[in-house]
């Protein structure tokens, strides 16, 4: 829903184990190290634990799909609630050991699986069994994984074994029955929430990998995250995908402290009130007394201009002797400096701060196309109401030029703070910018050191909801592009000028138009195609991005 508002590719926080977005922090590099020594090390019985959400899946998918050795069978059992013989039954099914006819026998379930590991281990390859949820396996269960245990040669053990559970697991092997089997574990690793500054870098990493290109969550959104979800990978991502989702029906680019915490506060129910700190208290106290004097200064003065207002000035003579004349005010010429040179744009953003809202860009965009912007609702549901639609992606400076529209451009100080403000147009070197409805001019080089492709524009699509077209495709849309690309160039025309089905021969023509216009040559014409083509056949009066050469002269 959001992704295209902020130019993703996809869902950054998505609570999915993804291993592409692993976050490799120092103790999640530790716990996977401690993993790949495990599984390469012959004999290797590893215990992995850590709160709910800390990343241990993620962290084992991570070693099962880019680090595993290649002559390793694995064996992968995500159910811990299973019988012991329902346990051996689904081992041999995920190793591929033919089950004995009799399932019952658990003897007959060990053997099998022993003769199947000798077998693997004459051929030179490794058997690992990954065992997740390890904490909720009945204590006959992991009676079985401690015999599992003794299928060995003389040299090596037959079976790699990995545990994966919440702390609660440390306390299940501590107890006195298990002791054998807690005696086997050769490394065991406590995965522990992230730091506050990991917090900030796993936030980034997965809005990374997810296709972002500048900030999204300003620094102090990112240390309320941390507050509120204590480093915990999980939380973080219930609380940033809730966080993006409100920052999209605010049409807000920027994510910060309050959107954060009103996030938390739908997730759970309940606000959690931020503490103040110790140094905060006598801080408070000075503040409040500043507060009371001023109050009683006020009152003070108050007073003074009551008796000045009522009392006979004759009676007050003695204290206006009382006071001294004011002395005399001499004249002196006044030296007056040269005009400021012309701010930059930098400076003119850092001093509009307050000015250069989504809402106040909108409301200048809506406004060139002719359309009232209304508070309180949002701008692009707006534009959609009038037959128009928003487009948010990211691109180069030529190709916002290519089409040729008015946009709104998300531009960063050198304060690390966004702006957002509406390119008006450009004529040769010099972009007409508005700035909270103010109109400035900045060379166009000045615009590019401040922005990282990031655009929002409007575009009139042939009907209500625009579509992307293709083969198949069929429709007054698809008759609306076959007569378009003809009223362009008779180039593009095609023989069937009439059908509103996308053939081959209105496919090959979309693919000229598009290698003409140095667009992505796939035939198929998507938003990008639509609005080159819009532009192309826009009427007089169509706001425009470009000004005439004519006009500049």
């Amino acid at each position: 829903m959001y992704t295209s508002f902020f130019g993703l590719n996809e869902k950054p926080f998505s609570i999915t184990p993804d291993p592409r977005y692993l976050f490799m922090s120092e103790r999640h590099g530790e716990a996977l190290a401690h993993l790949v020594y495990g599984v390469t090390e012959s004999g290797g019985f590893m215990q992995l634990t850590g709160e709910v959400g800390t990343g241990k899946t993620t962290l084992v998918r991570t070693l099962l799909l880019n680090r595993m050795p290649a002559n390793a069978n694995v064996a992968v059992v995500l159910n811990p609630q299973l019988t012991a013989r329902e346990f051996l039954t689904t081992i041999c099914e995920e190793l591929g050991v033919p089950v004995p006819e009799d399932r019952t026998s658990i003897k007959a379930l060990i053997d099998a699986l022993n003769h199947h590991l000798l077998d693997a281990h004459a051929d030179g390859r490794r058997t690992i069994l990954v065992m997740d949820e390890a904490q909720n396996l009945a204590p006959d269960v992991l009676e079985e994984v401690r015999l599992l245990t003794n299928l060995e040669t003389a040299k090596q053990k037959l079976l790699q074994i990995i545990l994966i559970g919440q702390p609660e697991l440390r306390d299940v092997l501590a107890r006195n029955d298990l002791r054998q089997l807690a005696q086997r574990i050769t490394g065991r690793y406590h995965l522990e929430p992230l730091s506050r500054d990991e917090t900030a870098q796993y936030i980034e990493h997965r809005l990374k990998v997810a296709g972002a290109l500048g900030e999204v969550f300003d620094s102090g959104a990112k240390r309320e995250v941390f507050r509120l979800s204590q480093g915990v990978p999980r939380l973080i991502n219930v609380i940033c995908d809730r966080a993006l989702l409100g920052a999209y029906s605010s049409e807000s680019r920027r994510v910060n402290r309050s959107m954060i915490r009103r996030a938390a506060a739908e997730i759970t129910g309940r606000m959690k009130i931020a503490i103040w700190p110790r140094w905060a208290v006598p801080v408070i106290g000075t503040a409040a007394a500043v507060v009371i004097a001023l109050g009683v200064l006020s009152l003070l003065g108050e007073r003074r201009q009551f008796i000045d207002d009522n009392v006979d000035p004759a009676s007050s003579a003695v204290a206006v002797a009382a006071e001294p004349e004011p002395e005399p005010v001499v004249e002196a010429e006044i030296a007056v400096e040269d005009p400021p040179a012309e701010e930059s744009l930098d400076a003119q953003l850092m001093v509009a701060a307050d000015l250069t809202s989504t809402e106040s860009a909108l409301a200048t965009l809506l406004g060139l196309w002719g359309l009232e912007y209304q508070r309180g609702q949002r701008g692009c549901s707006q534009a959609a109401a009038a037959g128009y639609e928003c487009l948010f992606q990211r691109g180069s400076w030529s190709g916002l030029k290519q089409f040729d529209r008015p946009a709104i451009l998300t531009l960063v100080d050198s304060r690390g703070a966004a702006h957002n403000v509406v390119l008006v147009s450009v004529a040769g070197e010099t972009a007409e910018l508005s700035i909270g409805g103010v109109t400035v001019t900045h060379p166009v080089s000045q615009v590019s050191d401040l922005w990282f492709g990031q655009y929002l524009l409007l575009w009139q699509p042939p009907s209500r909801s625009s579509v992307a077209l293709g083969p198949g495709s069929s429709g007054p849309d698809v008759l609306w592009l076959r007569q378009s690309l003809a009223a362009i160039d008779e180039r593009y025309r095609t023989a069937a000028s009439d059908s509103d089905v996308f053939d081959l021969d209105l496919q090959q023509q979309v693919r000229a138009f598009q290698r003409d216009h140095r667009l992505d040559v796939d035939g198929l014409a998507g938003h990008q195609t639509q609005i080159i083509i819009n532009t192309l056949l826009a009427p007089d009066g169509t706001p425009r991005l470009t000004i005439p050469r004519l006009a500049q002269e």
